[in-house]
């Protein structure tokens, strides 16, 4: 029960942010002196800080929500991103959709409306999201299963990778941290992330707001090894303008004057 009790508080911090002691008691169902004492446990290992009536997640804490939990997260953003994405989609063309849960709903844009491409993925959902759908030819990458994230990592799957180019690649990102670069929660997935952008053409950063300024622990690659960004409206100024100076074409999902170009 404690076990669960710490996950649900990482869970709660994670999708509300900074949040009162009242608010934290009243979600997780404990009462105060428990959760004071849940809270010191996770203080101990790194995950949280308590602030004056309260508590936050610490800076750079590797806490991974559930897959389904993420999908969920900011939906309307990604939906607007998948949207812009999937009209950067070329008939005929290979493209390579990575795990993530803003790709996946690009994904299940081009279920709605499938074009003539061959697909290729590490992505358990992403593979499922496309099961029969018509003109689109879909092959999985092999490897190692990843259950956090519903992907295939680890030595067979770069190696299938390096025998392989593509025309676009749509990745995610667990964050982009202030200096201006990708990062991961988890070291085989930031491994693999990387092995993609060296092996396409076109490599398109889907990433909502929520992202950026954000810490996590296994380097990617630059912001700027991307072609391409697609985010939504919330993004801060300055950031979409540190996009622009890195020479990588920023799209704003949901603005009929999205795309714009490095000045």
């Amino acid at each position: 029960m404690k076990d669960d009790r710490l996950n649900r508080i990482r869970h709660f911090l994670y999708l509300n942010g900074p949040s009162n002691i009242n608010d934290l008691a009243s979600a997780i169902g404990a009462s105060l002196p428990t959760l004071r004492r849940d809270l010191v446990v996770l203080e101990e290992e790194g995950v949280i800080d308590r602030v004056h009536g309260g508590a936050r997640l610490a800076a750079g804490s590797n806490v991974e929500v559930s897959f389904n939990e993420r999908e969920s997260e900011n939906a309307d953003a990604k939906r607007a991103i998948a949207d812009a994405a999937y009209k950067m989609l070329k008939p005929h063309s290979t493209v390579f959709l990575d795990a993530g849960t803003t790709v996946l709903q690009l994904a299940q844009r081009l279920r709605i409306e499938p074009l003539p491409l061959t697909v290729f993925t590490n992505g358990l959902a992403v593979a499922q999201a496309l099961l029969n759908t018509p003109k689109v030819k879909v092959t999985v990458l092999g490897g190692n299963l990843r259950n956090e994230n519903a992907s295939l990592v680890g030595p067979l799957a770069e190696s299938m990778l390096d025998r392989l180019w593509f025309d676009q690649l749509f990745l995610g990102a667990s964050a982009i941290k202030d200096d201006g670069a990708i990062y991961s929660i988890d070291l085989s997935e930031a491994s693999i992330n990387a092995r993609m952008l060296g092996r396409s053409t076109e490599r398109i950063l889907l990433a909502d707001h929520s992202k950026f300024a954000r810490a996590a622990t296994y380097l990617v690659a630059p912001l700027s090894a991307c072609t391409h960004s697609i985010t939504d409206r919330d993004v801060p100024p300055d950031w979409q303008q540190r996009i622009r100076n890195m020479g990588v074409h920023l799209t704003i999902g949901g603005d009929a004057t999205a795309e714009e170009t490095a000045a």
